[in-house]
């Protein structure tokens, strides 16, 4: 799997362009700013995205979604418990700025466990609440490649403050959920950089937690 990251819009969200080079198909992560930019960098890739896969609702992970569903005629993935945030501009936060209503439906609302088959690739979603109830990440386990949205950055977590967040939850996902993968898997988050659940075990604020949260 070849990963693009690009850092989109004013909250500068890690959006990615995973390719399968054998295929030279594609799915994106996350575009939640600058479709256009989007899709400029995926005609230089040369490649051809198969579907759209959001790790949870908020505005800066989902507003070119529906541009770029129009533009490549692809599905639109989420997590089924994410369903009312994605509709709802106070609970996307995009009510919060002037003229801001983004109300967005998915295409293909998926359930923890289930895998979705897109470029070659096999994605298992993995509810993880925290960030916000329907919060998901997506695990291609035989890339060893976990895309974690906001539930788990480098040495970091996401916030809980929002709409549908909760901590309790977000320990929980990190510490027993994501921690359970294997030390090698790769992590791609919504923010800042890359690292692997292995560094998260030993760097990571919450995994003295461990053990600690039912």
């Amino acid at each position: 799997m070849e990963i693009t990251r690009l850092v989109v819009g004013m909250v500068e969200t890690d959006c990615y362009i995973a390719a399968n080079p054998a295929t030279k198909e594609a799915v994106v992560v996350d575009p939640g700013d600058e479709a256009e930019r989007i899709c400029g960098k995926v005609e230089q890739l040369g490649v051809s995205v198969k579907a759209i896969l959001l790790t949870h609702g908020h505005f800066d992970h989902i507003g070119a979604a529906a541009a770029l569903r129009k533009t490549w005629g692809v599905p639109i993935c989420a997590c089924e418990k994410e369903d009312a945030l994605l509709k709802d501009p106070a609970l996307n936060l995009s009510a919060q700025f002037p003229g801001g209503s983004l109300r967005l439906t998915a295409d293909v609302l998926l359930k923890d466990g289930e895998t979705y088959r897109a470029a070659g690739y096999a994605f298992r979603l993995i509810h993880t609440p925290g960030h916000t109830g329907g919060s998901c990440c997506y695990y291609e386990e035989t890339e060893g490649v976990l895309f974690s949205g906001d539930t788990l950055f480098e040495a970091s977590f996401g916030r809980i403050d929002f709409p549908t967040g909760n901590g309790r939850d977000l320990v929980h996902s990190v510490t027993e959920t994501l921690f359970s993968l294997p030390d090698e898997t790769a992590v791609y988050p919504g923010h800042m950089g890359s690292t692997t659940i292995g560094a998260e075990k030993r760097q990571n604020p919450l995994a003295s937690y461990r053990g600690r949260i039912v």
